[in-house]
């Protein structure tokens, strides 16, 4: 985990963020790219810049002890880490903070915290990392309610009990990544779940957004991986028997899995290990177009080889992440294994990349092949991105990404329909971008295709060109088939698109469980159904 200090308003610590002279260069390529315009940083926020409006609500004396109201601290968990959040945190623009951060020490506190917001009306949105992209931890409750409070879960970090011979472990969720591989790692096992957001975000966060991992193939979501779970909901704490499987009716675990906080504050999970790898094996593949590489990732994902990495880059995707000239579709391809080595199933793999054009870039090697050549420099950059985007901010981009998924028959047709339409709202809106596509997750039945969007905008209306071209694109995904999002969650901000792909009486029956479980409606309002 990067030592340093957490940034309110962006990604990550200010230690890691881009030098002066790094976002000089960084500047000088956009602008050579994208018209000559000079782009300048402007700097960043500052807690004394905000003028953050004073507390609505007094929390009771019995819970004064664990609530703040230090002005960094509520601005830190007014915003997530989305584009969108950045771009107002450089306008200083914290009109909605919440009004007090909780932080709870044990399930009692938390259930104390629910009962005053339930019999005051006042919102109660659950805090892990809080680097949700999709408006996820945003105090935006509506008049309703006289107050937010963000109820951070930080202090329940202990892992409780470990089963080494069944491989699973019992973690209190708000116990953060590294922190998690830590106590695994003496134990030679791991959860292997590392999504981006893995050093800044917790257990307890990856569960309630059923987070995708970085690993591309077979165990991909964090759904996989429980195999029980503690909440405490407004109307008390439900708890699911702990069994490697069940067909006793629909899962008790799946109703929160992915529930984003809006039934109730997960504290606890009984997750599903695995032996710490010491087998790996990985190379580069290219291929003279993106369709080529997709068809070679179709065939890998229904070999039945679960390649660990399996990802392909557009030309463009590829260029900007310094992996490939920009003429070429790059894979990057590795496998790895705690029991046995993996070259035959690596030397599988490259024989079905060239049935469909592929030619090694990088011969198979072995070692930490996620961290050397091709694949580590696609590493490298995978984890600086976020840093990267904060600086893209600065100087006045429009920078997102969108992802989503569809079945393999549909990709084709759906792949040139969200790229027409996004090109054409990025034209039109910004003059002038770029829209690329990689890979993230690849199953049997389709990939998750995860979309980038850079192009220049302008200071005064730059969250306003977003919106349009967000509109733009998520418009398309639903209208292609395709889902409103593989693994960033729905959030406040995918909410009308997530409305529009599920059947009305699915909807009618989630705001049914809403009631039974959160009767004041007072969990995270905004966030998959309305109270």
């Amino acid at each position: 985990m990067a030592e340093g200090t957490r940034k309110f308003w962006g990604w990550g610590v200010v230690e890691s963020d881009l030098t002066a002279e790094e976002t000089g260069q960084l500047a000088k390529v956009l602008s050579s790219r994208f018209g000559g315009a000079e782009l300048t940083p402007r700097p960043a926020p500052r807690v004394e810049d905000l003028d953050l409006r004073a507390p609505r609500v007094k929390p009771p004396s019995a819970l004064a002890e664990i609530c703040s109201d230090d002005p960094e601290e509520r601005a830190g968990h007014s915003l997530g880490k989305g584009f969108r959040d950045v771009v107002r945190a450089f306008r200083r623009d914290y009109g909605n903070p919440v009004d007090w951060v909780a932080y709870p020490r044990d399930e009692g506190q938390i259930a104390a915290l629910l009962d005053w917001c339930g019999s005051e009306q006042i919102a109660a949105i659950p805090y892990g990392g809080g680097s949700s992209v999709v408006g996820g931890v945003e105090p935006n409750v509506g008049d309703r309610y006289k107050g937010a409070v963000s109820i951070d879960l930080q202090h329940l970090n202990r892992l409780l009990e470990l089963d080494r011979t069944s491989r699973a472990a019992h973690f209190e969720a708000g116990i953060y990544g590294p922190a998690l591989e830590a106590h695994l790692r003496p134990h030679k096992l791991t959860l292997r779940h590392f999504p981006q957001s893995f050093e800044f975000s917790t257990l307890g966060g990856w569960i309630a957004t059923r987070s995708g991992g970085h690993f591309a193939t077979l165990y991909t979501h964090i759904d996989d991986f429980v195999e029980s779970l503690r909440v405490v909901t407004p109307a008390g704490t439900q708890e699911s028997r702990r069994l490697p499987g069940s067909g006793a009716g629909p899962s008790p675990d799946r109703m929160f899995i992915g529930s984003e906080g809006a039934l109730g504050i997960i504290t606890a999970a009984w997750v599903r290990l695995q032996d710490r790898p010491t087998f790996r094996a990985g190379g580069t593949v290219h291929f003279a177009d993106f369709l080529s590489a997709a068809e070679a990732v179709r065939a890998l994902s229904q070999s039945g080889l679960y390649p660990a990495n399996c990802r392909i880059l557009d030309p463009v995707e590829a260029a900007n992440n310094g992996v490939g000239s920009g003429k070429e579709a790059v894979m990057v391809l590795g496998f790895e294994s705690a029991d046995h080595p993996v070259d035959a199933w690596m030397a599988r793999a490259l024989e079905c990349t060239a049935d469909h054009g592929g030619t090694q870039a990088q011969p198979p090697g072995e070692g930490p092949a996620h961290k050397s050549g091709t694949a580590g420099a696609w590493r490298d950059a995978f984890l600086r991105m976020p840093y990267v985007r904060d600086a893209m901010v600065s100087m006045g981009m429009v920078t997102d990404t969108f992802e989503t998924a569809i079945t393999w028959e549909r990709f084709p047709a759906f792949h040139a329909a969200v790229m027409e339409a996004t090109e054409k709202a990025v034209r039109e809106i910004c003059g002038a971008g770029t829209v690329s596509c990689r890979f993230t997750h690849a199953y049997p039945d389709g990939p998750a295709p995860y979309y980038s969007i850079i192009a220049p905008g302008k200071v005064e209306s730059q969250l306003e060109q977003w919106d349009e071209i967000k509109q733009a694109a998520s418009d398309v995904l639903i209208a292609q088939g395709g889902t409103i999002t593989h693994h960033h969650a729905v959030g406040r901000d995918h909410r009308p698109w997530y409305d529009r792909q599920h059947a009305a009486g699915f909807l009618v029956g989630l705001r049914a469980v809403k009631h039974a479980f959160d009767p004041a409606g007072i969990m995270n309002p905004g966030v998959l159904v309305d109270p």
